[in-house]
């Protein structure tokens, strides 16, 4: 059988398996309610998944895609949440308002554009515009990649959403890949060599705090 045969299932697989991602962040809202604050935890996460959820749901539209809707109509709802519960916890809500403007001024003008943007541009640049952005946010936490080796620990890094990341972007890239469209093959291949990257961390250095690795540090050295 054909590649193209299995559309409907990778489709499916696709969005079941994003909502699930979805579903990640609920581990560090966890956390966060079990600390009873938001220390080490960057609320990006959240803010750029609800920006995303609105661009990607825009890209969706413009596709005519009814896989992509409704997956990321239940992706912003559930970012909402995860913000919400970032928020209640936050010491540091004057920050919040800043990063939540600033995400809401750049989905508010982006929807803009593609509602002015000629039928026959538009699929192709708001296509690359939304591909810049999702990569950005996939590959964020590679900014501390420098701390991560300086301490030999990956501390910080969000596992629950990067291990998901692996799974769905894979899936994603094979749905691209029947559908021959070029912008979810190329989000997906980098966002797939992205989050593989970052999941390999965790297999070199483990997720303890700076902390315990400066008591084993010294532990060796008194030995």
């Amino acid at each position: 059988m054909a590649l193209e045969d299995y559309k409907d299932l990778v489709a499916t697989a696709a969005s079941i398996t994003t909502i699930g991602q979805f579903f990640a962040p609920v581990f560090i809202c966890k956390e966060i309610i079990q600390k009873g604050n938001t220390k080490d935890v960057d609320p990006m996460p959240f803010i750029g998944g609800m920006v995303m959820s609105m661009l990607m749901l825009q890209h969706g539209m413009i596709l005519n895609d009814p896989a992509m809707i409704p997956v990321n109509v239940s992706g912003f709802t559930l970012n909402f949440i995860y913000f919400a519960i970032y928020y209640l916890y936050s010491d540091d809500k004057d920050s919040l308002h800043a990063k939540l403007a600033k995400g809401t001024a750049v989905t508010a003008i982006l929807i803009g554009y593609a509602q002015f943007e000629s039928e026959k541009q538009v699929e192709f640049r708001f296509g690359i515009i939304v591909t810049v952005l999702m990569l950005s946010l996939i590959g964020a936490p590679l900014l501390q990649l420098g701390d991560i080796i300086k301490k030999k620990s990956t501390k910080g890094l969000p596992f629950p959403l990067i291990f998901s990341g692996t799974i769905v972007t894979f899936l994603w890239l094979l749905y691209g890949i029947i559908i021959k469209n070029v912008f979810i093959q190329f989000q997906n291949v980098v966002g797939f060599l992205l989050c593989a990257i970052q999941l390999s961390l965790f297999a070199i250095y483990p997720n303890s705090s700076e902390d315990e690795t400066l008591l084993k540090e010294d532990g060796k050295k008194r030995n």
